[in-house]
């Protein structure tokens, strides 16, 4: 799949309602990229021809809900290291 580095990005306006405004913005903010990013990786995994799970065998489904849990690891390990830092920064603070 091409990467916006090696391929010619195009400007489109779409649409959204505020829910999926925040949604991007909640994901983006948790990958620690973009908007259009998130969107560019959602456009290149959408397949309308696959039903999500439908076909997949035990090993395909297991490979699938072990990435989706480092997945979920990583974001929750992300997210203690910003409340760490959080916290350290409020504690100096009331000193």
């Amino acid at each position: 799949m091409p990467t916006p580095q090696t391929e010619k990005l195009v400007r489109k306006q779409f649409l959204i309602s505020p829910s999926q405004i925040k949604k991007l913005d909640r994901i983006a903010r948790d990958e620690g990229t973009s908007v259009a990013e998130i969107v560019r990786v959602a456009i290149d995994t959408y397949d309308p021809n696959i039903a999500p799970f439908a076909d997949l065998d035990a090993p395909e489904l297991m490979d699938l809900v072990s990435t989706r849990l480092k997945e979920a690891i990583d974001s929750t390990q992300k997210a203690n290291r910003n409340i760490d830092r959080a916290l350290k920064n409020l504690s100096k603070r009331s000193l």
